[in-house]
């Protein structure tokens, strides 16, 4: 019996409570990670349609360690919106303004904008310096401290971050500040330093809490299977094949963060499946 022939009849109810469990474990974290992505769906009259990943946790990290993906036939902030309806922790994310809409606090990414300021590094021309250079070398000694406390305790950031982080960011405030007014707005650098002030709430927010990263990398990270798997298999048929989809990579993926061999998780997962027909059952089957 193959897997395929084992999941067939499990979709889609036994698998809706299994994922409400999931969900309702996620939404109970202080501490939240969300990106993006297209996908095309042949029976959706749009060019592009969005799975979305959420998560909480490192794969190194104590406590809930959890990804799920939602799919979507947009990008519009109410996706995030009603899917995190409710949630007022941290939500960490890149600069797309649609997660303004949800009640999160949002946290910003520092890969994002420290990649502007490489974008115009690389515009300024090989072998030659100038005012990118220093914003990346500054953005650098934020990582060179996280780099540090990899391995400490959310107090332990905390303080240090306060200690030596809130200097440095002071510093390229300061920077970027007295930048805006000389490098042209449409450039690289001025789109990178535009970039920067406007997200600067959000990018210092990571000083207030320990539990909180520098950067929104572990969403990316997360997202990465399904961007590489969407080169291979190109489209979803339907609507629902896409949703099938979202449940099968939240599995897969939580699966992984959690030290678990996917194959043989889902396998088992999908063997005993339908004889859980309580919560208690289901509990024992969730792959964390």
């Amino acid at each position: 019996m193959t897997l395929i022939t084992i999941l067939r009849p499990c979709f889609p109810d036994k698998l809706e409570p299994l994922q409400a469990l999931m969900k309702n474990t996620l939404l109970e974290q202080p501490v939240l990670w969300a990106d993006e992505t297209t996908v095309n769906v042949l029976d959706v009259e749009k060019s592009n349609c969005y799975m979305w990943v959420y998560g909480c946790g490192l794969e190194s990290s104590t406590g809930a360690k959890l990804v799920l993906f939602d799919y979507q036939d947009g990008r519009g902030g109410k996706h995030p919106k009603a899917y995190l309806d409710g949630y007022n922790g941290y939500l960490q994310v890149d600069g797309y303004a649609g997660y303004e809409q949800t009640e999160a606090t949002l946290v910003g990414c520092w890969a994002h904008a420290r990649r502007k300021f490489v974008e115009a590094q690389k515009a300024h021309g090989k072998g030659k310096t100038g005012k990118a250079d220093w914003a990346i070398h500054h953005i650098q000694k934020l990582y060179a401290l996280e780099s540090n406390l990899k391995t400490q305790s959310a107090e332990v950031k905390y303080r240090e971050r306060q200690k030596v982080a809130k200097p440095l960011l002071q510093q390229l405030l300061d920077w970027l500040e007295k930048s805006k007014d000389t490098i042209p707005t449409e450039s690289p650098l001025g789109k990178a330093i535009t970039y920067s002030l406007n997200q600067w709430p959000k990018l210092i927010h990571y000083l207030d809490d320990g539990r909180l990263n520098i950067d929104n990398n572990r969403a990316e990270r997360a997202i990465k299977p399904f961007v590489i798997g969407r080169k291979a298999w190109l489209f979803a048929n339907t609507t629902s094949g896409a949703n099938a989809s979202a449940t099968l990579y939240g599995l897969v993926e939580t699966a992984k963060i959690n030290g678990l061999e996917p194959s043989e998780y889902l396998t088992r997962l999908f063997t005993e499946l339908p004889l859980a027909d309580t919560e208690e059952k289901l509990r024992k089957l969730l792959p964390f």
